[in-house]
């Protein structure tokens, strides 16, 4: 973690007028470091920087209302948003910061004016991808993403966790309805910002808080949006960050569907269920869920046996149903009777633990 002078040289540093991420790494790799950005300011761009006294008042209001501050260049900051040219060069955290580095999250976004099936629909969704152990990511909006931090609070017999991502300070719920909410999701979760604290919602601060929301996710699920909604906005910053992109289809008759049909169209997956998630996720991004338990793994402090995040894989004996010439998926769930949700995982484990490969036609088949 930076020390409290990094961190008030960085607070210092991003306040200052017109300084924003990337004219806050140009300066930074223009003059080697902070400090030295900061003492050049003043005469090279004219630009006063942000006081000490001001940075020195806000790292002390963070702490004494229990609010995290980690800086990219901290080993706590999500591995998935250092991949951002602008990403933020910190960020405020109430709550598990922790969250933000597990391996395999989805952000849910869509209509603030949802219907009431898409809120079931984007409920439903992240309840069950939160009981396979994938973060659920939202911006704490009205409509899809106060549905979706609901449905993954309400999974792991109500208390699974979820990130709410906002486009105010952390200290500022909004929308005004949604404090319950805010709460819940910092005593369960996490709440973060790049904001400053006390800074209140402004039409631009959003479009910034999506890149986040898309940044921390493997992946972007859209339910209910409009041609001109932001959460395309989002979906559309997923895709230029290489991750996911998901869609809920609706009907054509309704404008609040024409968003998803596009993305679908354009070549998104189409999602019915948590179920085409996860398969989705199980075959592209294996490496990265290699990496993270071999990490945990690594972690003298957590016990093997007894590390939560090992549940994303867990093998059933799916062996003894598997044999050297492959056998369908499809003829593994009917054999079993297991869902998709369940199978996913089971054969993501038995694969990374080199027992069985994938075969073309959807296959797999036991390693000789």
């Amino acid at each position: 973690m930076a020390s409290d002078k990094e961190l008030i040289d960085c607070l210092r540093l991003i306040n200052s007028e017109n300084v924003g991420p990337v004219t806050f790494y140009k300066l930074v790799k223009e003059y080697g470091s902070i400090p030295a950005a900061l003492e050049a300011l003043p005469s090279a761009l004219k630009i006063q920087p942000c006081s000490k006294a001001d940075a020195e008042a806000e790292l002390e209001r963070t702490q004494s209302l229990g609010v995290q501050i980690i800086t990219y260049r901290d080993s706590e900051y999500p591995a998935l948003l250092k991949q951002l040219n602008d990403k933020p060069p910190l960020l405020y955290v109430l709550g598990n910061a922790r969250l933000l580095n597990l391996p395999l999250s989805i952000s849910i976004v869509g209509a603030r004016n949802a219907t009431v099936s898409g809120r079931k629909t984007a409920s439903k969704i992240a309840h069950d991808l939160t009981n396979n152990k994938i973060l659920v990511i939202s911006g704490m909006a009205r409509g899809i993403d106060s549905a979706a931090h609901k449905g993954a609070m309400y999974a792991c017999e109500q208390q699974g966790s979820t990130v709410a991502v906002l486009g105010t300070g952390v200290d500022i719920p909004y929308p005004k309805e949604n404090i319950a909410l805010y709460r819940q999701i910092a005593e369960q979760g996490a709440v973060i910002s790049e904001f400053p604290l006390g800074t209140l919602p402004q039409p631009a601060n959003f479009p910034r808080r999506n890149r986040i929301v898309a940044g921390l996710s493997c992946g972007t699920l859209v339910v209910e949006a409009s041609l001109n909604s932001g959460s395309l906005i989002t979906a559309r910053l997923a895709l230029e960050q290489g991750r996911d992109i998901f869609a809920v289809p609706g009907s054509p008759q309704d404008f609040r569907s024409l968003g998803p049909n596009k993305l679908i169209k354009d070549g998104a997956v189409l999602v019915e269920s948590a179920d085409d998630i996860l398969e989705t996720l199980s075959q592209t991004h294996s490496v990265q869920l290699t990496e993270y338990i071999d990490k945990l793994q690594k972690n003298a402090d957590i016990p093997e046996e007894e590390t939560e995040e090992e549940d994303l894989v867990n093998n059933f004996c799916l062996t003894d149903y598997i044999s050297y010439d492959g056998v369908y998926v499809d003829e593994l769930i009917r054999i079993t009777g297991m869902s998709v949700s369940e199978l996913s995982p089971a054969l993501l484990e038995l694969e990374l633990n080199g027992k069985i490969e994938r075969q073309p036609g959807n296959k797999v088949a036991l390693i000789k």
